[in-house]
């Protein structure tokens, strides 16, 4: 056992202490130096977090952060959570301050992972993912840009999967001649945010030509939250008499998680701001570390250091989801060579 490893175990026998008192005796009230989010605690986790530190940037685009990024090769990439990209350029904020132009170099839908390429020849230090899975119950620490502990938390569920919750927000029906039709738009929906309406025609997305609710149903089933889609949308506009005028619509319009269109403003208070995508992924661990939006996309580390998973999404107020390691080192070596192919 190095010098590290030690000093790390001695602090953490004293962690372990603190936060057992804290966990086990919730009829305790829990001084300042107990709390999960103390400075005391802070200090005790932050060799860990250290360890990461040269590993861990930052993702602005629209001029605000957006996310974390984890560095995975020495030569400019890096992993971040993509539903968090709009169309702006990228920038990436590395640990030292220095700031560099990014591009998306590669994209895994199904985890909502995007592969980063820095546009300058400098060195990255890649992170060192390992395959364990710790057991329910373990102690985590999420890991920030400035080598400061984001967030201290316990891994609640093992890897499962989350089933894919994106919406548009309508209800449609046939109009008996093959045509979708819009029969409701749900409330603060990406449909109603575009400006659809009941009585609208979609008859087509993303410019492919769409026949029936059918249809138009399984191509919108196929997009994650945080995706924008194109549609082409026929309004019946009447005329003099009998006559109905098609006035043919383009909207952008943008699919939302089923769970937040149905979230009441109490709600909203409680769990605050969570991920534009917090589900549809096969594979996923779920830890209670109270994070934000911009801090997905960073190393989860264990207490021997050991980086287990990628923080993907704030699911609630205190519902985290992280991607393991051993998923993503799979789809990142297929990501690599594809974005170096590219070249």
């Amino acid at each position: 056992m190095n010098e590290l490893e030690v000093s790390m175990q001695k602090r953490w026998m004293t962690a372990l202490f603190l936060v057992g008192i804290f966990v086990l005796s919730p009829s305790l009230p829990a001084s300042a130096d107990e709390r999960r989010d103390s400075a005391a605690m802070t200090r005790l986790i932050a060799p860990i977090s250290q360890s990461v530190k040269k590993s861990v940037a930052q993702v602005v685009t629209g001029g605000r952060p957006v996310s974390l990024a984890t560095a995975v090769s020495s030569d400019g990439y890096l992993l971040t959570k993509r539903s968090e990209l709009s169309g702006d350029p990228i920038k990436v904020r590395l640990s030292d301050g220095r700031m560099y132009s990014a591009l998306v170099s590669a994209v895994r839908r199904s985890h909502d992972l995007a592969l980063l390429k820095i546009d300058a020849d400098i060195p990255l230090t890649p992170i060192e993912l390992t395959d364990s899975s710790p057991p329910a119950g373990s102690f985590l620490v999420s890991a920030g840009r400035t080598g400061r502990p984001i967030g201290f938390g316990v891994l609640g569920v093992a890897a499962r999967r989350i089933d894919h919750q994106g919406r548009l927000g309508v209800r449609l029906y046939d109009d008996g001649s093959g045509r979708a039709v819009v029969r409701q738009v749900v409330e603060n929906s990406g449909a109603a945010d575009a400006g659809i309406e009941p009585g609208d025609l979609i008859v087509a997305i993303n410019g492919l030509q769409k026949r029936g609710r059918d249809s138009v149903v399984e191509m919108l089933g196929g997009m994650f939250p945080g995706e924008r889609v194109r549609l082409k949308v026929l309004r019946p506009t009447p005329l003099s008499g009998n006559l109905v005028n098609l006035k043919v619509m383009e909207m952008q319009a943008s699919i939302r998680d089923f769970s937040q269109l149905r979230e009441t403003e109490n709600d909203t208070k409680v769990n605050g701001p969570r991920s534009v995508r917090l589900s549809g992924f096969d594979k996923v661990i779920q830890h209670d570390t109270v994070l934000d939006p911009d801090q997905c996309g960073g190393p989860v580390l264990d207490l021997s250091g050991r980086v287990i998973g990628i923080n993907i999404a704030r699911a609630g107020r205190v519902v985290s989801y992280a991607l393991p390691s051993s998923l993503v080192m799979t789809e990142l070596s297929s990501m690599l060579q594809e974005a170096r192919s590219a070249r």
